[in-house]
């Protein structure tokens, strides 16, 4: 049986990632930050395992920054 999704609120994203709300909103629209997913007429939620493969591909640039600058 499959677990069920788990869904952020802005606020957990936010704790999650450091990023401010403005900076997580250009990261979506520049295509570099997960969008989120409506959940409701005037709520939206972002996908915990998506944030989770983002903060993934940023550990990964910045250890691929470290070892080309050694």
């Amino acid at each position: 049986m499959h677990e069920p999704r788990k869904f952020m609120r802005l606020p957990q994203v936010i704790a999650a990632t450091g990023c401010s709300r403005t900076s997580i909103y250009d990261a979506v629209k520049a295509g570099t930050f997960p969008p989120p997913i409506p959940i409701g007429a005037r709520a939206v939620a972002w996908d915990a395992e998506s944030i989770a493969k983002w903060q993934q591909a940023c550990m990964s640039r910045v250890a691929l920054y470290a070892t080309d600058n050694r």
